[in-house]
């Protein structure tokens, strides 16, 4: 599988921690000093995941080598939805005007991209399918409780696309070399973890000690697993782009895989936990800084325990 376009939609709200001050009394180096985050977008009253997603997609058909017409193939990830029947994939296959082709929606936290890249997989895999669009969008301020001092202040909005085909169309592709996808939910506290229960309040977060734990044993298993069975080792990683939830959990993801600090993508410091969106919003922030044969490690980790893996080379 290739990348032939990526692109990202961020709302332009900024909220700064000052905001968390002046509400619940949480200071910005106590804000830094736990998550990293200094700064995060939120949608306007105006906006949600859908719109969003429509945005991001329109951004990248300004480079879509291809016309949009043959895209056959629509998977949209989110678990903040602004509609649970008509999905933001459905808007977004309205808003380009294709008719008759698959669309599919797929919630696994935030390991919600890697999946829905897998799903892209099985339909090429199963010639079903030749150019894929994959959406991420998540509104996370709609369903968090800014007030919440455990997780209100970690949330952020987002948006991104990703236009992939079954083969390479030019030298800017990105190889999608391998997919690997999971689901821990027998372990620790995963049922517990995290939860959204929209019929009894938003995004709640009562054991976030086990997430963070787990979250730095499954993503660096998770990226070791799909570097072994290519024949690669961890020296052989330009980049790593772990799910945007915790600097900390990222700082300690390199720390377990050996890797220096230098080879982190992060943006959670200025866009907050983006969702499923996250990692995706980062893959195409950093385009201008892969040089050609670079690897790069996307791994993610979510609610009920989900984490993911991907392989992807320039």
């Amino acid at each position: 599988m290739f990348i032939n376009a990526l692109s990202h939609y961020l709302p332009e709200m900024v909220v700064s921690n000052a905001h968390f001050e002046n509400l619940n009394g949480l200071s910005n180096d106590w804000i830094v000093g736990r998550t990293g985050i200094q700064e995060r977008r939120r949608a306007s009253v105006q906006e949600n995941t859908n719109t969003m997603a429509v945005e991001a997609v329109r951004q990248g058909l300004a480079t879509l080598p291809y016309d949009v017409q043959e895209i056959d193939l629509i998977v949209g990830a989110t678990y903040t939805p602004y509609d649970t029947i008509v999905t933001l994939a459905h808007v977004v296959q309205h808003d380009l005007q294709i008719p008759e082709i698959p669309v599919v929606s797929v919630s696994t936290a935030c390991s919600s991209l890697i999946n829905a890249i897998e799903v892209v997989e099985g339909y090429f895999c199963m010639g079903k399918a030749r150019r894929a669009l994959v959406v991420v969008s998540d509104h996370n301020t709609a369903y968090s409780n800014e007030s919440d001092k455990i997780a209100g202040h970690l949330w952020g909005d987002g948006a991104a696309a990703l236009f992939i085909s079954k083969e390479r169309l030019s030298d800017s592709d990105l190889y999608i070399r391998d997919v690997l996808t999971g689901g821990a939910a027998t372990v620790g506290k995963a049922i517990e973890g995290v939860t959204m229960r929209p019929l009894n309040g938003g995004v709640n977060m009562p054991q976030g000690r086990d997430v963070f734990q787990n979250a730095v044993i499954y993503m660096p298993k998770a990226s070791r697993q799909v570097l072994q069975r290519n024949g690669l080792s961890v020296d052989d990683v330009d980049w790593v782009l772990p799910h945007q939830a915790n600097f900390r959990i990222s700082k300690k993801v390199m720390e377990e895989l050996g890797l220096p600090m230098e080879k982190l993508l992060s943006n959670i410091q200025y866009l907050g936990n983006t969702g499923c969106a996250g990692c995706a919003i980062g893959l195409d922030e950093n385009k201008f800084r892969y040089q050609k044969g670079d690897r790069i490690i996307v791994t993610t980790f979510g609610g009920g325990y989900s984490y993911g893996a991907m392989l992807v080379e320039v």
